[in-house]
């Protein structure tokens, strides 16, 4: 599987969201699945999907999906 895929994967499982329901373009709390719960839930849902840890800034910086693809690429993944 490729990241960018496992990526999506991660979103839709961590968020609880129907695949329909994603899109490239969503954004922090612009659906309500994506609050502050579940933002630290999709958070540990990287993590342990991509075997990472990510820096306190990151994790508060992570406002998009688009942002997320960033943030990922400094811990290597592309």
């Amino acid at each position: 599987m490729k990241n960018k895929d496992k990526y999506i994967d991660i979103f839709i499982e961590s968020l609880s969201i129907d695949k329909k329901k994603f899109s490239e373009k969503l954004k922090y709390n612009d659906i309500p699945e994506w609050d502050s719960i579940n933002h630290m839930t999709l958070m540990s849902g990287l993590e342990e999907g991509f075997n990472i840890s990510m820096d306190s800034d990151d994790i508060i910086d992570f406002s998009s999906f688009k942002k997320g693809i960033q943030i990922l690429k400094k811990y290597k993944i592309s």
